[in-house]
């Protein structure tokens, strides 16, 4: 399973440090939110953080976009060095035309779900998208605890995902630690999201081999 240290959690004073201590500890890419203060009741950082943090390291960039009009910005995170560009389904009325266009991008799609959301609501637009991020907390802030019933949500959607032979990448992304890393990977998780599930630790970079340990165990 893929590791993304999200950036959200991280010290900011010292981000050139914790980017290189992560990625020292064999990360498989970094997890950069973008909260507007409208979709989520939070603001983060940008397009020209984005593209500054992009001289700092070649890892994979996933860009989460919390914010609303999404359609809006894909372009500019794009040319910003996003690799992974997801976006919420909840604020896009045009979901099959954005997730188009971020592949037209050269960039990967991803498509996130809040934790009301039914999968079902996703039956025709699943063929399209490249990673399913299932937000096991409520979007907008880092630290909040992991909601239980994600994990089942994570396994309903490996199931129905592999019912249909579609090639589709499963994300968990809100409350992962080193206490349920193991559960969310067994559900079938592909890519987890830790935010303070790492630095928030005293030695993040030994989080980040117990948690690879957990996982293949």
């Amino acid at each position: 399973m893929k590791i993304e240290p999200s950036l959200l959690s991280a010290d900011f004073a010292d981000i050139r440090a914790q980017i290189e201590l992560v990625e020292r500890a064999g990360v498989d890419g970094l997890h950069i939110d973008v909260m507007d203060g409208h979709f989520v009741p939070n603001i983060t950082w940008g397009q020209k953080v984005t593209k500054d943090l992009r001289k700092l390291t070649k890892l994979t960039f996933d860009v989460h976009l919390m914010i609303e009009e999404p359609e809006r910005y894909v372009a500019e995170f794009a040319q910003a060095g996003a690799d992974i560009i997801s976006v919420h389904w909840e604020a896009t009325v045009h979901a099959n035309r954005l997730v188009t266009n971020i592949k037209e991008l050269g960039v990967r799609a991803g498509l996130a779900i809040n934790p009301a959301t039914s999968l079902s609501e996703l039956d025709q637009i699943l063929p399209y998208i490249d990673i399913l991020v299932v937000m096991s907390v409520n979007p907008g802030f880092g630290g909040q605890p992991y909601v239980p019933t994600s994990t089942e949500k994570v396994r309903a959607a490996r199931a129905l995902i592999d019912g249909r032979g579609l090639d589709i990448e499963i994300e968990v992304d809100g409350g992962v630690t080193l206490d349920n890393i193991a559960d969310v990977a067994r559900a079938g998780t592909d890519i987890a999201v830790m935010g303070a599930g790492i630095f928030a630790t005293p030695d993040p970079a030994a989080t980040i081999v117990r948690a690879r340990s957990l996982c293949a165990g």
